[in-house]
């Protein structure tokens, strides 16, 4: 697109004073709308509140064998990756976080 550089220059104020008055009632509208996404499965039901009874409810989480690669830590037991070793006192293996 061609600029022509000897025009005068207008600024965003005097391109508002021009405008319509419909033409700024109908960018407002636009902005304003009044529509909201709703998500038809985000109900009330799906939030739990703290202290609720879970009693009867199941969890159900598939549980995967140590890997190879990976070492349990003997200080705060959880398994990590190899990477995440610090040291190894004997046959004790310190994870960076306990170290």
């Amino acid at each position: 697109m061609a600029t022509d550089y000897d025009a005068p220059r207008r600024t965003e104020t005097e391109d508002l004073n021009e405008d319509s008055l419909e033409e700024l009632k109908a960018r407002r509208s636009e902005a304003q709308s009044s529509a909201v996404d709703v998500d038809e499965g985000d109900t009330a039901e799906s939030f739990e509140l703290p202290g609720a009874d879970l009693s009867g409810e199941e969890l159900s989480v598939r549980v995967v064998p140590k890997q190879a690669d990976e070492f349990t830590c003997s200080s705060c037991f959880l398994v990590y990756h190899r990477s995440r070793l610090d040291h190894e006192n004997g046959s004790e293996m310190i994870c960076v976080d306990c170290a």
